[in-house]
């Protein structure tokens, strides 16, 4: 079944404050959806404390009117003052293309997040996580977040696991590429077949509005975009770019090839590869408790793609 939004409370007229707890805490905050997320909830009036990695992002947020702290996500500690007295904490797991090793680098963020909300007993945890996050295998680096959705239930926490599929901004990585060489690459069989397209932005406003609306149970919601096959997103690409773009599908046996060639180190290249084949066979397809839809279109983040 599925539900246009969250019936949400408003911050300005209802905070929480039992308990002193007043405060939504939100953790990447210089990225699309941590920054999104942290939008809407000052917007509606609610007490934000972002979490940022460098004090050169911390001025930004204090303009806006939010706490800041900068902490690093992997030190226990430090996350766990950030997070005393919250009501709320949206967090996900960074992506790291540097690291030499995936699994270790997820867990050692995973044990240090759920291990600070268990800590300092912070109710509810709204979690960015994906479509296969129900998998504890076969997903490349999707695995990381079904360690990470698992470590949070056990922390004590009431968990909002936000499932989203394609990011519409996932166009953005090929954007170089089209504009230099006219060419869409396609890392799938076909460039015909229609996938749910998420913008980060709706992610965002979602967040927020779980984070004011705490359920009695866990649970997670599948994010349902608009759906685009890789030839219809070529094509809304090439006319914002002014040029036809020529969709050429990667074959299946060049991915991690075609990923190296690309910049990506190996072991990376290796681990998006096994994601674009769970994607091939049906394994981020929607599964959660619930499903929510959302509109925008992937026009207007392309706009906003290029405008940036």
């Amino acid at each position: 079944m599925y539900r246009k939004s969250f019936s949400s409370v408003g911050c300005t007229a209802n905070r929480v404050r039992s308990k002193g707890n007043i405060m939504y805490v939100v953790a990447g905050a210089t990225g699309r959806v941590g920054s999104a997320t942290a939008r809407s909830l000052l917007a509606a009036g609610c007490e934000v404390r972002v979490l940022v990695r460098r004090h050169a992002d911390a001025a930004h947020w204090a303009a806006r009117g939010a706490e800041t702290r900068v902490v690093a996500l992997d030190d226990r500690a430090m996350l766990g003052e950030a997070l005393a007295g919250s009501a709320g904490f949206f967090t996900l797991l960074p992506f790291d293309l540097a690291v030499e090793d995936l699994d270790a680098h997820a867990d050692r963020l995973i044990d240090s997040i759920a291990g600070a909300v268990a800590d300092q007993h912070v109710p509810h945890v709204v979690m960015l996580s994906s479509g296969g996050a129900d998998l504890a295998e076969g997903t490349g680096p999707i695995t990381g977040l079904h360690r990470f959705e698992q470590a949070l239930l056990a922390s004590g926490a009431t968990l909002t696991a936000l499932r989203s599929g394609h990011f519409q901004e996932k166009v953005a990585d090929v954007l170089d590429v089209a504009r230099s060489s006219g060419v869409y690459p396609v890392f799938a069989a076909s460039a015909d077949v229609p996938h749910s397209m998420v913008a980060t932005a709706d992610i965002g406003t979602l967040a927020a509005q779980a984070l004011r609306s705490r359920p009695a149970d866990s649970e997670s919601i599948d994010i349902v975009g608009p759906s685009y096959s890789e030839r219809a997103v070529a094509g809304l690409l090439g006319d914002a770019l002014g040029r036809e773009l020529v969709v050429t599908p990667v074959p299946e046996d060049a991915w991690s090839g075609a990923l190296v060639d690309a910049g990506f180190r190996p072991h990376i290249a290796v681990s998006l590869a096994e994601l674009y084949r769970a994607d091939e066979r049906g394994l981020l397809d929607p599964r959660g408790d619930r499903s929510v839809r959302v509109d925008t279109g992937l026009e207007m983040t392309i706009a906003r793609l290029l405008a940036s």
